[in-house]
């Protein structure tokens, strides 16, 4: 199979204008499901990408800031389920696992959550312990296209293991494709010195230079930045500017992969070539803007 790019022309065909006729929302909802006491910033991390990229919205979902939605005692995890799911009416899609953690209680509700948002079509990127998750549980993302799993090596690999896929050093997309084909057309976004993405029938290729530091949070930025980019694909289909209709809905969720992971390689290299070996991944939020400027701004 050979590694393809899509062009930032077509990237750009999805991002809507900024309009006077817009109503608030319309160009972003995102709904991070994620943070425990022992992980507060990962969803914080996700959720102001997401707004710093241009999404209108970004509701949060955690403990302890929404404990009633999350993890009450005295809330049985059926009632939770409803409780989150009655956000999905004011949702494009939902970010899934930045600080989750493992609690049995937390992962129970997720999956319940991931059900139920599949009834009702809502796209989804997974990441971190949304992760562990589906790797004890494929069942339940299996076969759902509007699912976009970002998995760093190791869960890469135990996502391997999962669906009985023979791990080897890949730089061509290989497994990645086979293991979207395993999930049944989820897209894999297979993170690394470069990131390989794929559907089960095309890989992208995303080579766009990036910083050297690798630090804690990265990955939850990226969530944020792809879950935008697929806010804005709902968007897109439901017409709410005017456009030519030439990409299609299936191709929505390889494409906001693949321009997620080019804004964040470009926000991690502008923030290291500033600050070098002492960058944060705090460092990255506010080159979010300009990035997005440079890259893809109209």
């Amino acid at each position: 199979m050979t590694l393809t790019k899509p062009t930032f022309d077509v990237i750009r065909r999805l991002i809507p204008p900024l309009s006077p006729d817009f109503h608030k929302g319309q160009a972003g909802r995102v709904c991070v499901i994620g943070g425990s006491d022992d992980y507060t910033g990962a969803p914080y991390f996700s959720a102001i990408s997401a707004l710093k990229l241009g999404a209108d919205m970004a509701h949060v979902v955690c403990q302890p800031t929404a404990a009633i939605a999350i993890k009450n005692p005295d809330l049985t995890s059926e009632e939770i389920i409803d409780n989150v799911s009655s956000l999905f009416k004011r949702t494009h899609v939902l970010t899934i696992g930045p600080g989750l953690s493992r609690d049995k209680m937390m992962l129970e509700c997720t999956k319940g959550i991931i059900l139920k948002a599949k009834e009702e079509h809502i796209p989804m990127v997974i990441d971190a312990d949304g992760l562990f998750l589906i790797q004890n549980n494929p069942e339940i993302i299996k076969d759902y296209s509007e699912a976009i799993l970002t998995p760093n090596v190791n869960e890469f690999r135990r996502l391997c293991e999962t669906m009985r896929i023979e791990f080897e050093d890949d730089h061509k997309g290989e497994l990645a494709q086979k293991l979207s084909q395993a999930f049944g057309g989820v897209t894999i976004v297979q993170k690394g010195k470069n990131d390989l993405i794929s559907n089960g029938n095309s890989i992208f290729l995303v080579d766009h230079k990036s910083g050297l530091k690798r630090c804690g949070g990265q990955g939850d930025i990226l969530t944020g930045l792809i879950s935008t980019f697929v806010a804005w694909g709902v968007a897109y289909k439901k017409n709410i500017w005017q456009h030519d209709n030439s990409i299609s809905p299936t191709d929505i969720p390889m494409l906001a992969s693949f321009a997620g992971c080019t804004i964040n390689r470009e926000c991690s290299w502008a923030a290291f070539s500033k600050l070098g070996r002492s960058v944060q991944t705090s460092d990255m939020i506010p080159e979010i803007g300009p990035s997005f400027q440079r890259l893809f701004e109209r």
